[in-house]
């Protein structure tokens, strides 16, 4: 079995839960200091909040940092198949002794105190980076930002914002506004801050916080401009001008990932990449679950001939959109949807996007997680919104389900689902 010794320490750090949440930074810097404030001997850091195209924007990142040759760790989150999946070093997947020390060493400090499961692998992956050489770290957020417990660097290389929208609206705040406040917070001063396209609420509370600090704005669509061009590249114009190849990662959505990343570029001291290391980054970047088509394993021969099987965690309304984008195009054949989430997500809104090009659902009910919303509840939204929707038991019966000659079967709504799918699908698992 896969890490039963870290999966053993990370189940003992979930007892660690405080009863009650303060949102604050003062657990995480107290353990950090604990084990020697690691979080101060970083090397560069790039910091990145958002709603949606957070992992994309760092996938992108890390492709274009490493085909120029450079190396770096990597901090994401939530994990799809495996918990080490959250922490790279020097471009691989921590290994599992590294992990387990990391992990043991936080507990140890910590001292049984309470401290939330993220803050405690937060300062684990710190621990692990400042003890091995890299070029650059770039960090995701995980909730919110102005008080995740990431957000601990003091002064970071360059701070990027994604597209803000609605999303864990009873911890953030019920506005697009509200929640743009509490992204900006990572925003330093002095340091570059780099925003994706927002809409003009997020972009007003993201400039007013930069002004009161001092944080350079470096805005999409005012400092920078990405585009897809005619023929499918990308068209990004900054500091300098580049027509690099098509995003590798698909939707018309990873063009402006793929720029914010870009741009975050250009706001690192001393980094002047060749263009054609840019180009093979944006073209060679991996990140599983956004817009994945599976070809293999044990899923995909449930399709039958000519028919296909995609996966996304897109797990929001605007995730929903991002994929009705790419539905447009997908009207050579027939959508069947094989849905599930969680039961703090709004499965309506993300329906509603998709309700003109999906022939049906097929909800499933996310195995294993608590959360996850009922099968049954799910079909009724759907069928609320007039589509055909079954209730079905797991993800295989799901999947069968969907599955018709010639169609085009997406499996959406968490990333959570995604990576219950990858191990579903893994004819190794």
């Amino acid at each position: 079995m896969y890490a039963a010794s870290s999966d053993r320490i990370l189940a003992r750090l979930l007892t660690l839960h405080p009863k009650l949440i303060d949102l604050s930074l003062d657990r995480a810097k107290r353990l950090l200091t604990a084990l020697g404030s690691p979080q101060d001997r970083l090397p560069p850091v790039v910091h990145v909040a958002g709603t949606n195209g957070k992992g994309s924007t760092i996938a992108f990142l890390r492709a274009c940092l490493e085909a120029a040759g450079k190396r770096v760790h990597v901090y994401t989150s939530p994990h799809l198949v495996r918990f080490a999946e959250r922490i790279r070093i020097a471009g691989t997947v921590i290994e599992e002794d590294a992990l387990i020390a990391a992990l043991e060493e936080c507990e140890h400090a910590n001292d049984g105190a309470p401290i939330t499961f993220f803050e405690i692998t937060t300062a684990a992956a710190f621990l692990a980076f400042a003890r091995i050489p890299a070029d650059y770290v770039l960090l995701e957020v995980g909730l919110g930002g102005r008080f995740d417990a990431t957000n601990v660097i003091d002064r970071p290389a360059a701070t990027a914002i994604t597209p803000v929208s609605l999303d864990h609206q009873q911890f953030l705040g019920d506005t697009v506004a509200k929640i743009a406040f509490e992204k900006a917070g990572i925003l330093k001063p002095g340091v570059p801050a780099v925003t994706a396209p927002q809409t003009s609420d997020a972009a007003a509370v993201i400039a007013a916080r930069a002004r009161d600090i001092g944080a350079p704005l470096y805005r999409c669509g005012e400092e920078w401009h990405v585009a897809s061009r005619g023929d499918g590249g990308l068209s990004y114009r900054g500091h300098v001008a580049l027509d690099l190849p098509p995003p590798g990662l698909l939707g018309p959505h990873q063009y402006a990932n793929a720029g914010t990343a870009l741009a975050c570029l250009e706001c690192l001291s001393g980094f002047t990449p060749e263009p054609s290391a840019l180009a093979r980054g944006v073209q060679r970047v991996e990140w599983p679950a956004r817009l994945q088509r599976l070809a293999q394993g044990v899923l995909a021969r449930l399709m039958p001939a000519g028919a296909e099987l995609w996966l996304d965690g897109g797990h929001n309304a605007a995730g929903g959109a991002a994929l009705a984008e790419v539905a447009k195009s997908w009207r050579d054949r027939k959508l069947n949807l094989v849905f599930g989430m969680l039961n703090t997500h709004d499965s309506h809104g993300f329906l509603t996007a998709l309700r003109p090009y999906a022939a049906r659902v097929e909800a499933v009910a996310i195995p294993g997680e608590a959360n996850a919303r009922p099968a049954d509840e799910i079909a009724a939204t759907a069928r609320g919104l007039g589509l055909a929707a079954t209730a079905r038991s797991g993800i295989v019966d799901a999947v069968a389900a969907a599955a018709e000659p010639g169609a085009r079967v997406l499996i959406c709504g968490s990333l959570y689902l995604a990576g219950r799918v990858l191990a579903e699908n893994d004819a190794t698992h």
